[in-house]
């Protein structure tokens, strides 16, 4: 799979790449952050690909809604 961080140790270059098209990057490195630790993956690409790390999907917030990116 190229182009995968899945599965990865470094979290902040995987959030990095992740949130590089976010409106709010900062806020949205922190929560890939928090779920990259818990996780110990990020899904490839700036958005969507879930399936390839079902924990970082299945987090959500307090009011329900995803807290992953």
């Amino acid at each position: 799979m190229s182009g995968s961080v899945c599965y990865i140790p470094n979290c902040g270059k995987a959030c990095a790449t992740r949130c590089m098209l976010s409106k709010r990057p900062h806020l949205c490195n922190r929560a890939c952050g928090t779920c990259c630790g818990r996780c110990n993956c990020v899904p490839p690409g700036t958005s969507g690909n879930y399936e390839a790390c079902a924990c970082y999907a299945e987090m959500t917030t307090r009011g329900n809604k995803k807290k992953c990116p």
